[in-house]
């Protein structure tokens, strides 16, 4: 058997490791300029290919699985260690306006004097033309204080009666692209004003206090600002008595008292299984991975199929993209159309999860670890929460003649985690279900982004919540990646996709009594033909299946192993 290394092929970087491509990527700048420069928006692993994964678990992670490789004559050759993990750095420099992507080797190195520890090669460097990278915390926060400096807009603040800037929030909003003017060639922002009140409250809802009217354009690079217009006074929003959510601030002070508690108590302990990030429960086994931009990945799902043994489903689970748009053609509701994703990072911005309210039951979290702007490591703490919970009844049937009924309850098995973009929080959940089920599941919680009327004005783009206030019509579309593997063996590409929708029978000779229905299979043989809205009038759901070549005896019919894809 070959010596089991410390890091899987498909665990996050850790802490170390992100720390020497960071200093492999500082020690390759050109000149001190240069490195002066550099602010660092992402390191993440750079995934290898699913032969290494399969060589990984085959042969150097526990439980040693062998069996994901093909039999060769002779026997397999097995390695004395696996390739080097690899980091991929997006890198900004500041000075040139560049953004640059980065591979850097990490080669872990075992020494009697030293311990273990890594070095860092860089592999390859390339600049890409006309792009920005997400932006950071502290560049949001060095907007806030360039636009609060700013005097024409202290002046537009006092105008409305805002002397105390202390009070004043400032959400810069990528600029979109609505003009030549908005090319991403200039790292630009248009930002979203608030106004808080001299509230002792802790969490005070700056959110129900928009502050409307006033056109800012900042360059994020140099952090100036290059275009104010006060174009419009609409009055500031008074503070409602209910705007704010901590507890003793509502219904009077007084909290609701007859939630009794709910207490989850495992005895004996969970019925999950964890080796550093290897997941057991249930008959299905997976991996846990984290990154800046998606949060939570799920890899190499398999289930335990009896005799059939070990069944792959899918070698990667993800949210990678999600869009806001906002329904509202006024100023400055029309420009914000949020990629929460790609313009802040889901991952970067994860809570530090607590037992008890966040997730509830017998808990096991794991951290995540991530560069700040300037190259340091930060960790969260708790980033993602996995517990079982009670999921009602799975099963049950009655015999009428009898009497005598079966049950069985339903468990399943979440792993999740919390993210907040700017007002809104999401709360991102994958289930595994004793049914062989798995479910996608995303919570919205958080708090709007508003707008100001103008007394006595409504707009049908909007909810009017409050006198003077208005919650714009908007959608949150989610993006989801699922590279299945139903079934097949690494670097296999058996998987096909097949649409069903349910049809009606034509009135006929097959359909005498006008009762028939049936569903109709349709395989999508292409990226092209697979872009399909969802129809519930129909029923459309996805098959993935695996697909060979091999007939049935007897039945002529090819063999079909199935996931099922719902649209809910």
């Amino acid at each position: 058997m070959a010596k089991a290394q410390t890091c899987h092929p498909l665990d996050p970087l850790s802490a170390a490791e992100i720390s020497v491509a960071v200093a492999t990527v500082r020690a390759a700048g050109a000149t001190p300029e240069v490195r002066d420069g550099i602010r660092f928006i992402e390191v993440g692993l750079v995934e290898p290919e699913k032969q290494v994964v399969a060589l990984a678990d085959a042969y150097f992670f526990p439980p040693f699985q062998p069996s994901l490789l093909p039999r060769i004559k002779g026997g397999p050759v097995i390695p004395s260690k696996l390739p080097p993990r690899k980091a991929r750095l997006v890198v900004y420099n500041k000075k040139s306006n560049e953004t640059s992507i980065w591979i850097v080797e990490l080669t872990e190195v075992h020494a009697t004097t030293r311990g273990g520890h890594h070095r860092g090669k860089v592999i390859t460097s390339t600049v890409v033309p006309d792009v920005q990278p997400p932006m950071d915390a502290v560049e949001y926060a060095e907007c806030e204080a360039v636009v609060k400096d700013f005097p024409p807009f202290r002046e537009a603040m006092k105008k409305r009666g805002i002397e105390d800037m202390d009070l004043v929030m400032v959400d810069p909003w990528c600029a979109g692209y609505h003009s030549e003017g908005d090319a991403p060639s200039r790292r630009l922002a248009k930002p979203l004003f608030f106004c808080r009140t001299e509230s002792d409250c802790p969490m005070e809802n700056g959110y129900a206090r928009p502050v409307e009217g006033i056109h800012v354009l900042v360059d994020m690079q140099n952090m100036v600002v290059l275009e104010f217009e006060d174009r419009k006074l609409v009055p500031l929003p008074q503070a409602d008595p209910l705007r704010n959510y901590t507890s003793g601030e509502t219904r009077g002070g007084v909290d609701r008292s007859d939630v009794k508690p709910l207490q989850i108590i495992q005895p004996d302990g969970p019925s999950f299984r964890v080796n550093g990030n290897f997941i057991q429960w249930q008959k299905w086994n997976f991996r846990i991975g984290f990154t800046p931009r998606e949060g939570l990945v799920i890899y190499s799902v398999a289930y335990i199929d009896g005799s059939r043994g070990r069944r792959p489903v899918a070698h990667r689970l993800s949210f990678v993209e999600m869009v806001v748009p906002y329904g509202d053609p006024n100023d400055p509701h029309y420009r914000k159309n949020a990629f929460d994703a790609g313009e802040d990072g889901l991952g970067k911005n994860a809570h530090s999860l607590k037992k008890g309210c966040d997730c509830l039951g017998y808990i096991k979290y794991f951290d995540a670890h991530f560069t700040n702007f300037y190259g340091g490591v930060e960790t969260i703490e708790n980033c993602v929460c996995m517990h079982e919970e009670d999921h009602g009844m799975l099963w049950k049937h009655q015999d009428w003649r009898t009497g005598l009924a079966e049950v069985r309850r339903s468990r399943r098995l979440t792993v999740s985690f919390i993210c907040t973009v700017a007002n809104y929080e999401y709360g991102f959940y994958w289930h595994f279900y004793q049914d062989g089920k798995i479910e996608a599941e995303v919570k919205l919680t958080g708090i709007l982004s508003l707008g100001a009327l103008q007394q006595g004005e409504t707009r049908k783009y909007g909810t009017t919540i409050a006198p003077g206030l208005y919650a714009p019509v908007h959608q949150h579309f989610f993006v989801a990646r699922m590279d299945m593997a139903v079934d097949c063996k690494p670097g296999e590409a058996f998987n096909q996709v097949v649409e069903v929708n349910v049809k009606v029978e034509e009135p006929g000779k097959n359909n005498v009594h006008n009762n028939a229905f049936y569903a109709e299979e349709k395989l999508l043989k292409s990226e092209l033909e697979a872009m399909r809205d969802c129809d519930p009038l129909s029923a459309r759901h996805w098959i993935v299946s695996y697909y060979s070549f091999i007939f049935i005896p007897k039945k002529g019919k090819k063999n079909h192993q199935r996931l099922i894809i719902f649209p809910i």
